[in-house]
């Protein structure tokens, strides 16, 4: 088949293409950064540099593609972070139906389900909305849990203070996913095929905030590490100190509100599929070689 993915080299995109790759299909990679051509080659894939900012650019690498792999990329400079990833779904809706792709499989989120309160993600169900509407398209949304790799972020706050934790309590539970797990699942949902529209949840392990931070200080030589829950507005003021720009700082915030809620959590309980390959305690492991 000939694959089209988005989201240059990135933590899903590299490991998919050489999947991919491997496996004997024709793959084009979409990437913003000229320096990551040669990069994309080295990996057997061909490169298309460019914006999904730009529907002419996305609908000529589309033509022809048996099967699409759309990601909506962050945005921190956006004043409206919602705006921008819904204005790229409706870029790569209108690439799709000018290029007659067939085969979709979009990246969403836990929480796409919901149109409000969810912070980022909302942006997300704008996605799956444009997507939605493309006729005689197949379209496979899947909706990724919290990346284990955002943990990475809490790295200073370890370091400094001896916690980690959010503006969402210890006895939360929380849908944990890789990224090595989402590229299978991407592979999978390539390869097998896919009618209709629908989506998945993906996701690599479900446990309360507080057994991650036992995880990952038991791992780091920190036993007693334990999960302390924020004010929203203490939250809030951390990231911006961090460096977060507000709009960004605060979209977070709602996103943990929704967390600790169980909002993100309750149609994946409802649709709760088997789960991936990387537990908690193997990520523990990746992340105490990062700390």
């Amino acid at each position: 088949m000939y694959i089209i993915i988005t989201g240059s080299l990135g933590n899903i995109s590299k490991p998919l293409t050489q999947k991919l790759v491997k496996a004997g299909h024709v793959v084009t990679v979409i990437s913003s950064s000229e320096g990551k051509k040669s990069e994309i080659e080295a990996l057997g894939a061909k490169a298309a540099i460019g914006s999904v900012e730009d529907v002419a650019f996305l609908s000529s690498v589309f033509k022809g593609a048996d099967v699409v792999y759309t990601m909506t990329p962050n945005n921190w400079a956006a004043a409206d972070q919602r705006a921008f990833s819904a204005g790229v779904g409706r870029n790569y809706a209108e690439a799709i139906r000018s290029a007659g792709v067939k085969n979709v499989v979009n990246l969403s989120s836990i929480g796409a389900d919901l149109p409000d309160g969810t912070g980022p993600i909302k942006g997300l169900y704008d996605v799956e909305k444009s997507l939605n509407e493309l006729e005689n398209v197949n379209i496979k949304h899947l909706r990724a849990g919290y990346f284990y790799i955002n943990f990475y972020n809490d790295i200073p706050m370890i370091k400094n203070l001896g916690f980690t934790g959010s503006n969402f309590g210890a006895d939360t539970e929380v849908i944990l996913v890789h990224p090595k797990d989402i590229a299978a699942e991407i592979a999978k949902q390539i390869e097998t095929g896919f009618e209709g529209k629908s989506f998945r949840y993906v996701y690599s392990d479900l446990q309360k905030a507080s057994a991650v931070a036992t995880a990952l200080g038991k791992a780091i030589g920190k036993p007693d590490l334990a999960w302390v829950q924020f004010e929203s507005d203490q939250a809030l003021q951390g990231m911006l100190q961090a460096g977060l720009p507000k709009p960004v700082a605060k979209n977070y915030v709602e996103m943990g509100e929704a967390q600790g809620a169980g909002l993100l959590n309750k149609d994946f309980n409802q649709n709760k599929p088997e789960a991936g390959e990387v537990r908690l305690a193997t990520f523990a492991e990746e992340f105490a070689q990062k700390f």
